[in-house]
């Protein structure tokens, strides 16, 4: 079961109904909304700085957007289930990348980081995904 499908049916869509666009389609849509929600999440957990520093919202985006990956490793960090050579492993990416990343010197990592990066983001974080989750749902 690819990872779409429990939620594909949770919001009463069946995946097998769909074409292969379709899916793609709907996949990029839940990931950009996975996206959207963590980067709120950042937002909120950040306010105090963002506050401190005095930043618009436009530049609390821009700030949000530039380091999204960077905000995901040091979460998962945090976490200590993995550390950077871990996340280099399971994403695939050689070792110095995800430093880069993790330094703040690489701001735009490829998309398939960034869905390994999430994948692995998940795992450890299950309970904000959850969160995100039925935060999603309520707003269908």
């Amino acid at each position: 079961m690819s990872a779409i499908q429990p939620l594909c049916y949770l919001i009463g869509i069946s995946p097998s109904k769909l074409s292969k666009e379709e899916n793609l389609i709907l996949e990029a849509e839940l990931f950009i909304c996975i996206c959207n929600a963590l980067k709120e999440h950042h937002r909120a957990e950040h306010k105090n700085y963002f506050r401190s520093i005095k930043l618009t919202i436009e530049m609390e985006e821009v700030m949000l957007e530039t380091n999204f990956a960077r905000l995901i490793i040091r979460d998962i960090l945090l976490t200590e289930e993995y550390t950077l050579d871990g996340i280099a492993h399971y994403t695939g990416t050689h070792k110095d990348i995800v430093d880069e990343i993790f330094a703040g010197h690489n701001t735009s990592p490829s998309a398939t980081f960034l869905r390994k990066l999430i994948e692995l983001h998940r795992s450890v974080r299950h309970e904000l995904y959850n969160m995100i989750i039925k935060k999603s749902l309520h707003n269908i």
